[in-house]
């Protein structure tokens, strides 16, 4: 015989501690061409029967019942609440509220302003998805949804490294109060998405990784082969790519000639031996060096040395 089923406990209670701690903070955001001004951010709870007339506000409301049951009437229409469900009322929309006659319902509220905001410079992906899900925000149904994407866990975050000052909380906020509309957006969308994002030229990228990891790496052991492993592609592939990007740079040849520029650096900025420098630069000995640093410069790394000496 099983006992009485246990009711697990309400995770957002924590935020009837502080109710106002994320309204203390200043919060403005810059997404696009909008600045987003956080106006409420917080959860209130009405008692059973509750009742909260017809009114509306100038800016948007997002509304998530995280625990109990309801109605709302948006302009003339009721619509049951339950746990799970949010809605949004934007400027001027005249909405009514009541809890259950039976029990209480809780409710976390987000208030924002909208406002058009002109940069002279912005990242033009960011700046279409901000236009398009502001322009969704302004023409969603009035009719609630479920929270189907998470939004309502943000408000928790958001309380949470708010309340424990962790490194970076003021960003975090900013960033899960982007995330409570988008995901308030997707919880409507039909898929129908206008600004992609930005998609890489993968060769480009390969090449420019692989030169990258070089560089760091080229006094090490490398080969082809564990360049290409950290791209997670065959080495026949990387050789393709730097066959395709430069025809005249191979792989062995760009690395000789990434380890002759970090010897550059080294009789340039060091008084280091020619044999040490060899060595740290991925050069067998100071024989080898001297050879290679004498095709490819026209002199050898001594009358290099001296010649960056006397142009100082």
């Amino acid at each position: 015989m099983t006992g009485p089923r246990v009711k697990p406990p309400f995770p957002y209670e924590v935020m009837f501690e502080k109710q106002d701690l994320l309204e203390r903070l200043d919060i403005q955001i810059v997404w696009g061409h909008y600045k987003i001004k956080v106006l409420r951010f917080h959860l209130t709870s009405f008692e059973p029967g509750r009742i909260i007339d017809f009114h509306n506000h100038s800016e948007f409301e997002f509304h998530f019942i995280p625990r109990g049951k309801g109605l709302v009437i948006l302009e003339d229409q009721t619509y049951a609440l339950s746990e799970g469900m949010f809605y949004l009322t934007g400027p001027g929309v005249m909405h009514y509220q009541a809890a259950s006659s039976e029990e209480a319902m809780d409710e976390l509220c987000l208030h924002v302003d909208i406002i058009p905001w002109e940069r002279t410079e912005c990242d033009p992906w960011e700046a279409a998805e901000a236009e398009e899900c502001i322009g969704k925000l302004c023409s969603l149904p009035l009719r609630p949804k479920k929270d189907q994407h998470g939004a309502m866990a943000c408000f928790l975050e958001a309380y949470q490294v708010c309340d424990g000052k962790y490194s970076g909380y003021y960003t975090s906020i900013k960033q899960l109060v982007l995330s409570i509309l988008m995901k308030a957006v997707r919880a409507y969308d039909a898929g129908v998405i206008t600004a992609e994002a930005p998609i890489r030229n993968m060769m480009t990228y390969r090449y420019q990784y692989a030169v990258q990891y070089m560089e760091a790496n080229s006094s090490a052991n490398l080969t082809l082969e564990n360049v290409a492993e950290k791209l997670n592609i065959s080495a026949r592939q990387l050789q393709r790519t730097f066959q395709q990007m430069d025809a005249n740079k191979p792989f062995s040849k760009l690395l000789e000639e990434i380890r002759l520029n970090a010897v550059c650096s080294r009789l340039e900025e060091s008084d280091l031996s020619i044999e040490q420098i060899a060595q740290s630069e991925g050069f067998a000995n100071a024989t080898y060096l001297h050879a290679v640093f004498r095709r490819r410069i026209g002199m050898t790394p001594t009358e290099y040395r001296k010649t960056k000496s006397l142009e100082r």
